[in-house]
């Protein structure tokens, strides 16, 4: 008998004794461990993790406050916030194309330095002008017959707009290029670290503009420039030596292929484009064609201004035509789509629940609660991905995601439910109209009208889906009256929180493929226009609430939300669809 028997039957204790080679083995591990630990915090996930951390945390803050500093500025009038908005989605959806090609046809270093110098510089030149218009804006309003305050005001958009710009070069190249190439194409890896630095955007959302808020809050508008700026430039420092030291220890980031020229012969024929830019042949031509030789003629005649301006044409129109010949082109328009919606934790849905009764401290809570979710999304990627497969776990994430909106549709039907078609319908008869606005009335006793300017359109997020700090503010709503029933807003959050763990578990998904599929040479180009997609959709958002701004009108933005993420989620079904079917025929 066993001694482990033996010690059982009498009701012993059991002490097992390790061998020699056993013992010495795992004290020889648990020595190893603060050595392991040192090496992962010098290796480049970490460094990657901790840059991102940095550069996350600041834009989160600038976005924050730059929206509350213009609204002060302009005498807490939203009318520079919407300039700026536009101004922002407007340039990004213009020169998305463009940034990524420049992200393609520069060594990594380069283009994440430049990226990184200009963002931050941009931002800290932005806020000393902001502190000095807080500063002394009584003398400023005085010169030029108040002319100078306009400069001022432009120079902020302005400089605003550009660290923007910079800011989606670098998301680009960092997590977009960097990232696959520091996990060394493993898909495992990949996986890992695009859920890691999602996590930490989700956890910089809630903490930077907290951080900024307080401090603007406990000191002053000067103050919070101040903190902003000491911010940006300690992170330049910190960020530029981490990217420096990644990009020396993965010695595969020296090495990048050669852009390849885009055009409609390439991407149907493979065939080589005969000339680009101004006028540069890159593969001579037949002798006999001396049509295409005139034009070549032609465009060298050219001044440098329109050859540049030609240029820059064809490069976003070829950087167009490769988003859209891409394996990935429907899962990438899908993850668009879903842009186009109010169903988010932005001051769209926040003012709609403060016109319900919502106190300040409970919405603080819930969107506690949303990052949790969110959180949980990313975790449940993982593991769908490592059990299902990506493709799989996109289907499974868009069926989580339209299901928890189901709730969002029924909140509009619930008791409590502001909606009021009669207020888009004034074509009704007015015994149609008297009968409907009297049911309304007795629906509508906790709804009140906006007043003044209600549209406040803010800095659209620049993540994979970005709807934290989007487009309309419900301004001067009173809150705090009890409404009849809570059940309707109560379903409308119930839905918009479970629905971010399939929200962010799907960007995911479709974040991997867009890696996993994409060329390392049209890599950054793909993404300038996916990027573009994103703001584009925002747009349409932006527009679709301009034209329905009312409390009553929320349930109809609502129904229109779901149309749009149920038509995304459709055209990556397709994309499923086809990937299956292309690997049953590999196979």
């Amino acid at each position: 008998m066993s001694q482990r028997a033996e010690s059982s039957q009498f009701g012993g204790v059991v002490v097992e004794f390790e061998p020699d080679d056993i013992r010495n083995a795992r004290a020889k591990k648990a020595r190893s461990i603060p050595g392991s630990a040192l090496i992962y915090l010098k290796g480049p996930k970490f460094l990657i993790y901790v840059s991102g951390a940095l550069s996350m945390w600041g834009d989160r803050m600038w976005h924050f406050a730059i929206s509350v500093f213009l609204i002060e500025l302009y005498g807490r009038n939203l009318l520079l916030t919407a300039v700026f908005g536009l101004v922002v989605a407007g340039s990004v959806l213009l020169l998305g194309a463009l940034i990524g090609d420049w992200v393609d046809r520069n060594p990594r270093n380069k283009v994440a330095h430049a990226s990184l110098f200009i963002q931050n510089i941009s931002v800290t030149i932005c806020s000393i002008v902001l502190m000095l218009v807080f500063s002394y804006k009584q003398r400023i309003e005085q010169i030029w017959d108040g002319w100078l305050t306009v400069v001022c005001y432009t120079v902020v958009i302005v400089l605003a707009d550009v660290a923007n710009l910079a800011s989606t070069a670098l998301t680009i190249a960092i997590q977009r290029d960097w990232i696959v190439v520091i996990t060394g194409y493993n898909r495992g890896h990949l996986a890992g670290m695009n859920a890691t630095m999602r996590r930490i955007d989700q956890v910089t959302n809630i903490l930077a503009p907290l951080a900024v808020g307080q401090v603007m809050t406990l000191a002053s508008n000067v103050v919070g420039c101040g903190f902003i700026l000491g911010w940006n430039l300690v992170s330049l420092i910190v960020e530029f030596f981490f990217l420096s030291r990644v990009y020396r220890i993965v010695p595969a980031l020296s090495v990048k292929p050669p852009v390849v020229e885009l055009d409609h012969t390439n991407l149907q024929g493979m065939e080589r484009r005969g000339s680009q830019g101004e006028g540069q042949v890159v593969q001579p031509l037949a002798e006999g064609n001396s049509d295409g030789s005139l034009h070549l003629k032609e465009i060298t005649y050219l001044p440098l201004c329109f050859r540049r301006f030609r240029w820059l044409v064809s490069t976003c129109k070829d950087g167009w035509r490769a988003y859209y010949h891409q394996p990935v082109f429907l899962a990438g328009m899908g993850l668009a789509f879903l842009y186009t919606t109010v169903l988010g934790f932005d001051c769209i849905t926040t003012g709609y629940a403060y016109t319900q009764g919502i106190s300040g401290s409970l919405l603080s809570l819930l969107m506690g609660v949303s990052a949790i979710t969110g959180l949980m999304g990313t975790v449940m990627f993982t593991r769908l991905r490592k059990t299902y497969g990506l493709v799989n776990t996109g289907i499974i994430s868009s069926g989580l995601h339209l299901g928890c909106l189901l709730l969002c549709v029924c909140s509009v039907f619930a008791p409590g439910s502001p909606m009021d078609l009669s207020l888009l319908m004034p074509y009704f008869t007015s015994n149609s109209s008297s009968e409907l606005g009297g049911m309304a009335s007795q629906r509508q006793k906790h709804t009140y009208p906006l007043r003044g300017g209600s549209n406040q359109p803010l800095l659209p997020d620049r993540s994979s889906i970005h709807w934290t700090n989007n487009t309309v503010l419900f301004d001067n709503v009173p809150s705090g009256s009890a409404p009849e029933s809570y059940i309707s807003i109560i379903l409308l959050f119930m839905g918009v929180i479970t629905a971010r763990i399939g929200l962010w578990s799907f960007d995911l998904t479709v974040t991997q493929l867009l890696q996993e599929t994409i060329c390392e040479s049209e890599r950054g180009v793909v993404n300038g226009v996916q990027s573009s997609m994103n703001y584009l959709m925002d747009l349409l958002h932006f527009i679709m609430v301009i034209s329905a701004p009312q409390p009553q009108h929320f349930g109809i933005l609502v129904l229109i939300s779901v149309l749009f993420i149920t038509t995304g989620h459709t055209m990556y079904f397709l994309y499923a669809h086809k990937a299956k079917r292309k690997r049953r025929q590999d196979t």
